[in-house]
């Protein structure tokens, strides 16, 4: 077993890390490893000169600050992996930095255009209640869209108006979805799920093909479809409404906290970006509305 298969299967066992965070590590290191064969060094071996050699060269070749410190931040955690576990004497990117990646501020969209895109579907017709229902609950909830087309019938609790669900590392949690949502999930199990499948019985909430669950590409080519139909131009990702979800909550006086908890992060650092939404649009508001702007 190479030392990065070892590492990779250590960051499954221990973090419950998921596949597509051990896909993204593979890659950093094996791009890290190939730069350092081609010196006759191996992992183990590299030093931190030759590492900044190599960041040097990627500036060059055009990629970004925040790319080369996605790079640093995995390969910094295989080296404290491999000194923990006697790989290594010392850590070679204990000392290495680079300047400050300042956060960018997520795509979000404002409360009239989440409206406008929430009626967007043709509810006259089973495929638009599924959307639609689709739709209220990513909002409602601030959920992945991963986590919403991996929703099976049993994570929803009407009486309780909770779902849960399972979000990165395989860690669950529960969410209140709101009395729109609600509504709008029990006509789809009522009327809309049945016309969709060919055997409702089959675990997946939201069906695509062959009764499976539907595909996070499919649903986000229908957010496209569904926007053009709003009216909606601005840039679009598969998070925005996640990102309205958060920056909407704490425009209204939600503690950062309780953000944290909905949208499943881990980190409170990582729900601090929503409060730099907020305070741009303050500033917008102040910007446009007060006399002395």
């Amino acid at each position: 077993m190479s030392v990065i298969d070892a590492y990779l299967d250590a960051l499954w066992l221990e973090q419950g890390a998921s596949d597509h965070t051990l896909a993204a590590y593979r890659r950093d290191l094996t791009a890290w490893q190939q730069q350092l064969e081609r010196d006759d060094e191996t992992l183990l071996t590299a030093s931190p000169t030759r590492f900044s050699t190599w960041m040097e060269q990627r500036r060059e070749q055009g990629y970004q600050l925040r790319s080369n410190a996605r790079m640093l931040s995995s390969l910094r955690s295989f080296y404290r992996w491999a000194r923990l576990y006697g790989h290594i004497d010392s850590d070679p990117l204990a000392n290495v930095s680079l300047p400050k990646v300042r956060p960018s501020l997520p795509n979000t969209l404002e409360e009239d255009e989440v409206e406008r895109l929430l009626l967007a579907p043709d509810v006259g017709t089973p495929l638009g209640v599924r959307d639609r229902t689709m739709l209220e609950l990513l909002y409602a909830c601030g959920l992945r869209v991963s986590e919403l087309v991996g929703l099976t019938g049993d994570a929803v609790n009407l009486r309780q108006g909770v779902v849960r669900v399972r979000g990165k590392g395989d860690k669950d949690r529960l969410v209140p979805m709101g009395e729109e949502a609600a509504e709008w999930l029990a006509q789809y199990l009522k009327t809309a799920r049945p016309a969709l499948m060919q055997d409702p019985t089959r675990p997946a909430l939201f069906p695509g093909r062959g009764d499976n669950s539907m595909t996070r590409q499919t649903f986000w080519h229908r957010i496209k479809a569904h926007a053009i139909t709003a009216g909606i131009s601005r840039p679009l990702s598969p998070h925005t409404l996640r990102h309205a979800f958060a920056t909407h909550l704490l425009n209204h006086g939600a503690n950062l906290r309780v953000v944290q908890l909905l949208l499943g992060h881990s980190d409170l650092s990582t729900t601090q970006i929503y409060t730099h939404v907020a305070q741009a649009r303050l500033e917008q508001l102040h910007a446009e509305h007060h006399p002395r702007g």
